[in-house]
């Protein structure tokens, strides 16, 4: 018996993207910049901004890998 929407087909269901809200020093954990270069280069808009929860900083995981990504590319091409 087969289920509607079932992702349980083998070779077929793509890995589900989940996004997670992380910290500054996640941030930097993963970028490999301490916090005053993660800011400075917010300020001149080469890195993701930071997303306003209450009076928290958070950044999207996605956006931090996307720019990890970048940035990977831009050295093969130079």
């Amino acid at each position: 018996m087969t289920q509607p929407n079932s992702m349980a087909t083998a070779g077929t269901a793509a890995p589900a993207v989940i996004d997670a809200m992380i910290r500054l020093p996640e941030v930097c954990r993963q970028a490999g910049f301490g916090k005053s270069a993660i800011y400075e280069m917010i300020a001149s808009g080469t890195f993701p901004e930071p997303v306003k929860v209450g009076c928290a900083s958070r950044w999207s995981q996605l956006e931090v890998q996307e720019w990890i990504t970048q940035q990977k590319a831009a050295r093969k091409a130079a």
